[in-house]
């Protein structure tokens, strides 16, 4: 019986051809290991911590309510916010937003800021001379497009908002997104502000309305 190569121990396999293509192995799709999860997750748990902010915040906490105004406002200065001269935040102040928000943040010369008010700075704040801020105050510069059923809060866009000179934020009121506060208002306390204010005009109320102009004098 005449013996097949597969039969044969002796028969040895001939050389591939050079000129067949080899075919590539099949791709591994490699899967991020453990330590790899831990560190995108622990990225992005920390991916808008402002040190400087952070820093500023425990120091300025630490001070007592309407004392050492002069070094909490320091502290925020060097922070990195620019605070005009002879301005004096009496308490601690919250500040929101992601990213540098010391750049969102102007205040100007001889502003005063009672405690506990909140500032979203994912949009642009701007105080004018002379401005009053009453405690509690919010004043809030994100605002979200209206989404799908599936989630309403849709995509989120920042609209700046400015106080001008001498105006006068009472206790509790709230500044909603792209508001321009006229110089020398008042918007009374408690109040919610969804529209402009002209200059020289006490509003009031939720949502604030005109309740009468004030006098230009010097």
């Amino acid at each position: 019986m005449e013996a097949t190569p597969s039969d044969s121990p002796d028969v040895t396999p001939l050389p591939p051809d050079p000129a067949e293509p080899v075919a590539a192995p099949a791709p591994t799709t490699a899967q991020p290991t453990g330590v790899r999860r831990l560190g995108r997750a622990a990225h992005r748990e920390i991916e808008h911590f402002n040190w400087r902010l952070t820093l500023a915040n425990v120091l300025a906490s630490l001070l007592p309510h309407l004392c050492f105004a002069r070094l909490r406002t320091a502290l925020y200065r060097a922070a990195g916010f620019r605070i005009g001269p002879r301005s004096l935040l009496l308490g601690r102040i919250y500040l929101s937003g992601t990213g540098r928000i010391q750049d969102r943040l102007e205040v100007g010369a001889d502003v005063i800021i009672n405690a506990h008010c909140f500032f979203d700075l994912t949009g642009t704040i701007s105080l004018g001379d002379f401005v009053a801020v009453g405690h509690h105050v919010q004043i809030i510069t994100a605002e979200h497009e209206v989404g799908p059923s599936a989630c309403r809060a849709g995509p989120l866009h920042p609209r700046a908002i400015r106080v001008g000179n001498g105006a006068w934020i009472a206790a509790g009121a709230t500044l909603l997104p792209g508001v321009q506060i006229g110089a020398s208002s008042v918007v009374a306390a408690g109040s919610v502000v969804s529209g402009n204010v002209p200059p020289h005009r006490a509003v009031g109320g939720n949502p604030a309305r005109p309740l009468r102009a004030l006098p230009e004098t010097p």
